[in-house]
């Protein structure tokens, strides 16, 4: 295949078409918006939709037109006064995605433009990003899903960054988009949407240093895509359930890079469409990640000049305050396995009500035994995230990290979202990726 920037501007124009052609045949059709009522009511009404954590709910909800005047304004204030205050604790990928989200379309009072001086202070984390992994072995401080995330936001909203350390760092065959081996689908599929973006808006530029990095950038899209394509699933699904819709995105934006029979959209979506009833989305954050690709959206739609769209008539929006837990009612108890993997295996034994998460079998054995099953969390987007267990800490220069297993398998959900089960046994174990 040639790649795109070779072409005429005819060409281009043709090629920039293609995506969106896809988006219209694979989105969910306006007759079954109720589908998605689960998926939005999770955004809007979690407890998790707060501060820095909404970022991604008000991104998702915005490209989709979603809400009404006043709750996006309440999700952006909340946003930007987290921005403010603790702008130099945020990652370099928060920092972005609060990017993205600010400025994903324009709103008729122009409530945020401010977007110069978060650009520049993201300029000068990745930057910092780029230092460590010329420090420390090629680690970021950070990730490569953050870091696609950074040349994203720094592409989209023309902030300066180098072109050449992108066409370096974002080789598919680099360790960072790995975990213990096996190719990260959405971390993969971030780069190709921000490798996407920065082929589009340098391909038309008269410098002509930039074509050799360009021919670079392109074959790794190509690349990545075959790898993408490699995890898809007999079922549609593409890695798993939480990683499919940033990977559609990415098959959307890059449809010359792979032939119309090697991904069945329709198949994916369908697949989606089945699990969303039975609640895998319950973490807002999974909720907005999947929920553009339905809509045939992609974070490469985020225009801070183009006038936000608001139906949030087309959907049942049911707003609520968010409740810390569910209802105060007698569970049953069931008893859980429950080990703690160093060098030495610590066990125990604990009882919680049906229906608990992985996060209240740690709290439960913390109280029987603070020694051996001590640990702190703290929150993300996608929930609590373990930091540190018996006072050892994960670390990304060392590629280190707190793995939560369920008989012996490592889980794709967070503490505070995987269920457990009677009988289950349950570990957290110190682990290198």
């Amino acid at each position: 295949m040639i790649p795109s920037h070779q072409l005429p501007l005819v060409g281009l124009l043709l090629f920039s078409l293609i995506p969106r052609q896809q988006c219209e045949i694979c989105e969910i059709s306006r007759e079954n918006y109720t589908a998605l009522n689960p998926l939005i009511n999770t955004m809007i009404n979690s407890k998790y939709s707060k501060g820095i954590q909404a970022t991604n709910v008000l991104l998702s909800l915005r490209l989709g037109g979603i809400l009404n005047q006043n709750q996006e304004q309440k999700l952006m204030r909340q946003i930007v006064l987290t921005v403010e205050n603790k702008e130099s604790s945020l990652t370099s990928g928060q920092l972005a995605l609060s990017i993205l989200a600010l400025g994903a379309c324009k709103r008729p009072d122009e409530m945020f433009k401010n977007y110069s001086d978060l650009v520049k202070q993201l300029e000068n984390k990745f930057q910092e990003e780029i230092k460590n992994m010329e420090e420390h072995d090629d680690n970021p401080l950070t990730n490569y899903y953050q870091l696609s995330l950074d040349v994203l936001a720094l592409c989209l909203f023309s902030g300066n960054y180098s072109i050449s350390i992108v066409a370096t760092k974002f080789n598919p065959e680099n360790k960072n988009y790995y975990f213990h081996g096996q190719f990260s689908v959405d971390t993969g599929a971030m780069a190709v949407l921000a490798l996407t973006c920065v082929k589009r808006e340098k391909t038309n530029s008269q410098n002509i240093m930039y074509k050799q990095d360009l021919e670079i950038i392109g074959g790794h899209i190509e690349s990545l895509i075959r790898k993408i394509l490699s995890q898809k699933k007999e079922d549609g699904l593409i890695g798993n359930i939480y990683s499919t819709g940033e990977a559609m995105q990415a098959l959307f934006v890059s449809s010359h890079y792979y032939k119309k029979s090697q991904w069945d959209c329709q198949k994916t979506r369908n697949k989606v469409l089945e699990e969303i009833p039975k609640g895998v989305f319950r973490m807002p954050t999974a909720a907005a990640q999947i929920l553009p690709a339905l809509l045939g959206k992609t974070y490469l739609d985020v225009n801070k000049d183009s006038p936000c769209v608001y139906k949030s008539g087309a959907f049942n929006l049911s707003t609520q305050e968010p409740t810390s837990g569910p209802p105060a009612v007698s569970h049953p108890q069931i008893q859980v396995n429950y080990s703690v993997v160093i060098n030495t295996t610590y066990n125990i034994v604990v009882s919680v009500a049906n229906g608990s998460v992985f996060l209240d079998v740690m709290e439960k054995a913390q109280k029987e035994n603070a020694t051996l099953f001590s640990f702190t969390a703290e929150e993300s987007s996608w929930g609590p995230y373990i930091t540190t267990v018996q006072g050892i800490k994960a670390n990304s220069n060392e590629r280190t990290y707190w793995a939560l297993l369920s008989n012996g398998k490592p889980l794709s959900q967070g503490a505070g979202s995987y269920v457990v089960h009677a009988g289950e046994n349950l570990e957290v174990r110190w682990s290198k990726y």
